[in-house]
């Protein structure tokens, strides 16, 4: 006689599926979602959210890989974008960023990602956000290509960008985004099409973008494990709040590379060391022990004159096509190009006369500045003048690229979130 199993089943989670986009925007690659086709939990802040999107990325990581998710081990490819159609008349599309933490459990909302800023404007099209018609009168009646400009309002910033995003008529006259090209963007392997980004207004009107008031400060790095405990130091809040310093104070040259710094883990807690402390200098937190739960701002970077060197590909970048050079630090690491939030900071810095980066380019009234990095070099421009007293950026503006790589469905255990 058979005998019945009274035992239950053994309890597994069911997978769910939700629509994505994995996109390379600039220098950073990431999962961008639409608000309305998250799961209903997910579609407001807090730990279900976050949650979800931790499990889609693969963190927490202790082995710092992320394999179970679509992040890849870098700050660069870590992230994750929330887009809606925006509410407000004069915007297309709200823009939601997170970055999220490899090794801890936490995502940073307090910033903007400005490499994946050229893929939003892209994207919001591609997944029907912004009104079809509107966009097909980008293209005049004799042309089968334009550009449309999409107005994009970043929610974790408040402020508006404008993408100016190619388009072309189809076969079936139909408006599609081009994404091909001949831009060729350092830190990506192959060219594509070009997105012009302007950054409008990034500095509140009633905030002064240099926080400490001053356009250089006297920086107090006692116990940072520097050779002397005041350097010379740039604050500024444009973009992302970053601090800047002469490359020669930290012992640097300005053209180092990853390999330089990230493998040097008592060289990478000095650095955060000089974050935190910053980060008080500016207002940003009350201890430095707060910067433990907001690594994505401020920002490290140094500045150093212009000189030649090798960039990470093995291309050469001499000194006669550059103003400056330039390396940051991003979630601990020093970053493989440029944040675009800092090429932000960097423009707005070096068009204001008197600050390190601007004396770093060769001081005078600079409009746009072409800095080396790691893995190239970056133009950028930006229009700064003092209201009130009070210096504002009314604009930074550089170009980028982006491109779909996939779009489809990403599964997340059901009892993850």
């Amino acid at each position: 006689m058979a005998q019945t199993n009274s035992q239950s089943k053994p309890f597994f989670a069911p997978q769910i599926s939700v629509p994505a986009t994995y996109m390379r925007g600039g220098t950073s690659k990431g999962t961008f979602f639409k608000l309305s086709d998250l799961p209903e939990r997910c579609q407001v802040a807090g730990k279900s959210r976050d949650n979800f999107l931790l499990r889609v990325i693969g963190s927490p990581d202790p082995y710092g890989k992320q394999i179970d998710g679509l992040g890849n081990g870098s700050s660069s490819t870590s992230k994750t974008v929330i887009l809606s159609a925006s509410e407000k008349s004069d915007h297309d599309v709200n823009y939601l960023f997170g970055q999220v933490n490899i090794a801890k459990p936490m995502i940073d909302w307090a910033g903007n990602c400005g490499n994946l800023t050229a893929a939003v404007g892209a994207c919001a099209i591609n997944m029907g956000l912004v009104d079809a018609d509107k966009i097909a009168n980008s293209i005049d009646d004799n042309a089968d290509s334009g550009i449309f400009e999409v107005r994009i309002w970043q929610e974790n910033i408040g402020k508006t960008i404008i993408a100016h995003v190619p388009v072309y008529l189809d076969e079936k006259n139909k408006v599609q985004v081009q994404e091909t090209g001949d831009f060729e963007l350092d830190g990506v392997t192959f060219p594509a099409a070009e997105v012009k980004i302007e950054f409008i207004d990034p500095v509140d009107a009633t905030s002064d973008m240099f926080p400490t008031g001053n356009l250089v400060d006297d920086f107090d790095v006692t116990g940072c494990g520097l050779n002397a405990d005041s350097i010379k130091a740039t604050f500024i809040s444009a973009g992302i709040p970053t601090i800047f310093m002469k490359a020669e104070d930290l012992n640097f040259t300005g053209t180092e590379l990853q390999g330089d710094i990230n493998s040097d883990g008592e060289l990478l807690a000095k650095l955060e060391k000089i974050r935190a402390t910053g980060g008080v200098a500016m207002g940003l937190f009350k201890d430095v022990s707060e910067a433990q739960t907001s690594q994505h701002i401020p920002k490290v970077a140094w500045v150093g004159a212009a000189q030649s060197y090798t960039a990470s590909s093995g291309k050469s970048v001499d000194m006669d096509e550059i103003d400056l050079v330039v390396r940051a630090m991003s979630m601990g690491q020093l970053h493989h190009a440029m944040m675009g939030t800092a090429a932000v900071a960097i423009a707005a810095a070096a068009t204001t006369q008197g600050t390190l980066v601007n004396q770093a380019a060769g001081a005078g009234e600079l409009t746009e500045v072409r800095f080396g990095h790691p893995s190239g070099t970056l133009l950028v421009g930006g229009k700064t003048e003092q209201v009130d007293g009070r210096w504002q950026a009314k604009k930074v503006s550089m170009s980028r690229s982006a491109r779909r790589i996939m779009v489809g469905e990403v599964f997340v255990p059901a009892d993850a979130f």
